[in-house]
């Protein structure tokens, strides 16, 4: 069996790659901290209840996008392209976004146990198990490291 070696990176490319790494954590921290201003303010200032114009169109809509990451994720792994990695996390997203807006919106009402049974039997295994697949695909992924830090 032959053994296909890949170049190393050069330490001007592995520079930059650091910086931008640096540089989307910290946006990150910065967004995660003034979240939490945010979330407290809407904790007091929402009100409770909200009358809604376009309800169906907010729903069919957000299903529509749910099925468009899906069928993405299915064309993609099918392909074997890498791309199926970021439509799998969407998909696992959307479907955890969708039992908690399912649930959470049932609430109160003869609803919220359809709602929850589809969150716990369906919404939320296949978001796990999809994130499950990607976390698994990202461990036989080969990452560029120095030189210095490569295992001969």
């Amino acid at each position: 069996m032959s053994e296909i070696r890949a170049e190393a990176p050069s330490p001007r490319l592995l520079e930059q790659i650091r910086r931008q790494r640096r540089h989307t954590l910290e946006l990150l921290a910065v967004c995660a901290v003034g979240l939490v201003p945010w979330t407290v303010l809407l904790a007091f200032t929402l009100p409770s209840g909200y009358t809604v114009r376009q309800w169906r169109t907010t729903w069919v809509g957000f299903d529509v996008l749910l099925l468009l990451a899906m069928a993405a994720t299915a064309l993609l792994g099918w392909r074997r392209h890498r791309g199926v990695v970021v439509a799998a996390v969407t998909t696992g997203a959307l479907l955890v976004c969708d039992a908690w807006f399912d649930v959470s919106l049932a609430l109160g009402t003869p609803d919220v146990w359809w709602s929850a049974a589809l969150a716990v039997c369906v919404e939320l295994p296949l978001a796990g198990f999809l994130i499950h697949r990607v976390l698994g695909m990202l461990k036989l992924a080969q990452w560029p490291m120095p030189a210095k830090e490569r295992v001969r």
